[in-house]
């Protein structure tokens, strides 16, 4: 069994019930009939009691729309499985799309029976996600299938959470850490793109095919082990986040606590726990990270700390001087249920500065130098390079599942003034040229003396008649 977490994303699994979106809570549901809306109530009455306005509408529906006045006119979007191949003219792939430029937040729940339609497929494969194109593709393993609804299709996979993850999940919520995933459909991701992350990956033993055309597929499958993806997720450069689940039954009540027999051992399903967390995540209510104050300023021998209050202009001053003992600080707090606490990045990750041109001159790892109620204070020092010109000052944090930070503040790298160079007699090694100088002029002295005062001897002058 493979799987894919950051530790960033065990952190954020800690969340309890009571939680609120960083970016807002309205939360726009598409389910094409209604009368499937009961098999997910359960997810959605959670969704409800976490403070979002769920609205539900037809993806086909007059009054239907991602935006209104040109923004979006929802903070989220949950899209379930729609057996019609167009959703209708406000879910193009361009409006997803767009959508998700505007900071919007979607997961997309897939179904191997119902299909997937074909601006889904679009927006999709648009950010590098591939999914099979033909309906009633499966994702299906002969070692981790649920032996009582799957005994012989095989396609109820049965997968066990990592350490950290299950033990989070048995202390806050009980259960025995393994997710069902009935029917999936799975994802295959680019390898170009960093933005892309893959949170479940299907067991070394799993393979998508299609049952209708077995013979054919079982020879060109789909894809096969760990090239597969149960449940992936894009996090765009303005933060907007998409989660796409293989599986739309992961989130319905029949999944929610259900008993299922994996090699002959009864297991308790921790499915609605899993949605919940998955849920939190996509819909910012974890692992958002935020930029407070950012100074900087020159050692001039005081000790200089940020705190609670507004820095003052001259702690950022616009122009240094090279070769100049300089400090850096800034604050950073992570987003979790509703308020913001002191990031800690994990103990082999490292928040770096760079003071760069055109390139880095310096790259520095940023450690924590105190921490207030709601933030860590990163700072370090060092020295301006020995050379001129246009600085930055440069935090380019990013990592999976945290919301990127980058954060630019400008600067000016002087030369030397006239009078801010050492004297001559303060270098230690000038004395001997110093003392050449005087010797040579103390000689000249010392001749022209000796020539002035030097009378020439007076010669006889014999007189003749």
């Amino acid at each position: 069994m493979r799987w894919a977490f950051s530790s960033a994303l065990v952190l954020v699994w800690t969340a309890v019930v009571a939680a609120k979106s960083f970016s807002g809570n309205r939360l726009l549901v598409v389910l094409e009939e209604q009368g499937e809306r009961e098999k997910y109530s359960v997810f959605l009455e959670d969704l409800t009691s976490r403070g979002y306005t769920t609205t539900v509408e037809s993806p086909k529906a007059d009054k239907l729309s991602l935006f209104r006045h040109g923004e979006r006119a929802y903070d989220h979007v949950l899209l379930l499985p729609a057996k019609s191949k167009g959703l209708g003219p406000a879910l193009t792939a361009n409006n997803i799309l767009e959508f998700l430029k505007k900071e919007g937040n979607i997961i997309i729940a897939l179904s191997s029976e119902s299909g997937t339609p074909t601006a889904v497929q679009s927006a999709l494969l648009e950010l590098d996600i591939s999914i099979p194109a033909d309906k009633g593709a499966v994702v299906v393993d002969h070692f981790n299938y649920d032996a009582t609804s799957a005994s012989e299709k095989h396609d109820v996979l049965l997968l066990e959470l990592p350490g950290a993850i299950r033990s989070s999940i048995k202390n806050y919520f009980g259960g025995d850490g393994y997710i069902a995933v009935p029917r999936a459909v799975g994802q295959v991701l680019g390898n170009e793109s960093p933005l892309l992350a893959p949170v479940l990956r299907a067991p070394s033993t799993a393979y998508s095919y299609n049952p209708k055309d077995e013979a054919e597929a079982v020879e060109d499958p789909f894809a096969v082990g760990k090239q597969l993806n149960l449940i992936s997720t894009m996090q765009a450069n303005n933060a907007a986040r998409l989660t796409v689940v293989g599986s739309a039954e992961l989130l319905q009540n029949k999944w929610f606590s259900e008993s299922a027999k994996l090699a002959g051992k009864t297991i308790k399903t921790a499915n609605r726990e899993f949605a919940h967390k998955l849920s939190a995540w996509t819909f910012k209510e974890t692992g958002v990270l935020k930029v407070g104050k950012i100074i900087h300023y020159q050692d001039e021998g005081k000790s200089k700390k940020m705190n609670t209050s507004t820095a003052v202009p001259e702690n950022n001053p616009g122009i240094y001087r090279v070769k100049t003992d300089v400090h850096f600080q800034v604050e950073i707090s992570e987003y979790s249920n509703d308020h913001l606490i002191p990031f800690t990045p994990a103990s082999t990750d490292n928040i770096q500065l760079e003071f760069s041109m055109l390139s880095p001159f310096q790259r520095l790892n940023l450690s924590p130098i105190a921490q207030t109620a709601n933030a860590t204070i990163f700072g370090v020092a060092f020295k301006t390079p020995d050379q001129h010109g246009i600085f930055n000052f440069r935090i380019n944090y990013r990592r999976p599942f945290l919301t990127n930070i980058d954060e630019k503040r400008q600067v000016t790298v002087r030369h030397f003034a006239h009078d801010e160079w050492p004297r001559s007699w303060q270098i230690s090694g000038a004395w001997v040229w110093i003392g050449g100088i005087w010797v040579t002029v103390a000689g000249w002295l010392a001749f022209v003396a000796l020539w002035l005062w030097s009378k020439p001897a007076e010669r006889s002058v014999k007189k003749t008649q």
